[in-house]
């Protein structure tokens, strides 16, 4: 009994930290096509972009200094990453790195690589995207060789990372594989086992953080250990070197900023790119030093690392 009601508890302290994050900064631009955001970025590429939130744009600063990566070959068309945002935030909201990380993947493999974010709460608008894209001879139908050739990769924060797991899910009911999900400071959403990892997924992270009001799921696990790798549950700490979450009000940043400081952490979405460019090129997967060893301490970066619970 006292179990439910800290989870109610947790839920509607979740529930009011998102809405009022939202209710604080109104969106200020027009929403163009589906529920998932197409946006046209003002400069060349959303690395460039001086209209986009500063604490935002930061939180990419490592992400962009990688090298653009274009098509050698025909199999990048069918990799698709499909991100989940977390809370409520709008697919379009450009306060928050999760959307500005699916336009990243955008510019950097061109046109080749299909990626698209979505509210977690759109779970069948992402999975009618991934079979369109998938259904290579426009029949309206999935064949066998159409499934067996899928290559997709799921990432999301808080509610977005349940989401994502809940995603894979719905692909392996369907026979459809996925290469890599992402998970950032899972807070799980009701009905969902997101640190359950489905046998369908061939390699998942999980990087998450122990402070503040809500608190990341510190541990995911393989269904089937054979058929899945799990990369690493990846703890970050922030007390000693904070992150920039100047994309949210004082609310969220007084009772909850553990848990954006991680969204916001640029090493956070170094190491999803660089997982995401070792699956798209089919090069080993390379966990970032800093993964490994804890750097607390360090000033050129926010945040720190304390540990890992396994890495392969």
């Amino acid at each position: 009994m006292r179990a439910d009601f800290e989870f109610r508890m947790k839920l509607l302290l979740a529930a009011a930290i998102c809405y009022t994050s939202l209710i604080a900064y109104p969106q200020s631009f027009t929403s163009r096509g589906p529920r998932a955001s197409k946006r046209e970025v003002a400069a060349a590429s959303v690395c460039d972009d001086t209209t986009i939130n500063p604490a935002a744009s930061e939180a990419l600063q490592l992400t962009c200094q990688h090298a653009p990566v274009r098509s050698m070959s025909s199999t990048l068309t069918q990799v698709i990453v499909i991100g989940f945002a977390g809370g409520f935030v709008k697919p379009d909201d450009l306060r928050h790195p999760e959307v500005l990380f699916a336009s990243y993947i955008r510019d950097h493999f061109g046109s080749e690589v299909h990626a698209q974010i979505f509210s977690n709460h759109d779970a069948r608008d992402a999975l009618s995207y991934a079979q369109r894209l998938l259904d290579t001879d426009r029949d309206g139908t999935l064949s066998n060789e159409e499934r067996k050739n899928a290559r997709i990769i799921i990432y999301g924060h808080s509610w977005g990372a349940s989401e994502t797991v809940a995603f894979a899910r719905d692909l392996e009911r369907l026979a459809i594989p996925v290469l890599l999900t992402i998970q950032l400071d899972i807070i799980s959403k009701p009905g969902q086992k997101p640190t359950l990892i489905p046998r369908n997924v061939a390699n998942a992270i999980n990087l998450y953080q122990s402070e503040g009001a809500l608190r990341g799921r510190p541990t995911i696990t393989a269904v089937d250990p054979t058929m899945t790798t799990i990369l690493g549950n990846i703890r970050m700490e922030y007390h000693r070197s904070p992150v920039n979450c100047g994309n949210y009000n004082w609310f969220v940043r007084t009772f909850n900023k553990p848990h954006h400081e991680i969204e916001n952490d640029p090493r956070v979405w170094e190491q999803a790119a660089s997982l995401i460019d070792a699956e798209v090129s089919g090069t080993n997967r390379s966990i970032k030093s800093w993964s490994i060893t804890a750097t607390s301490g360090r000033q050129d970066l926010p945040g720190s690392i304390i540990g890992r619970e396994k890495l392969h």
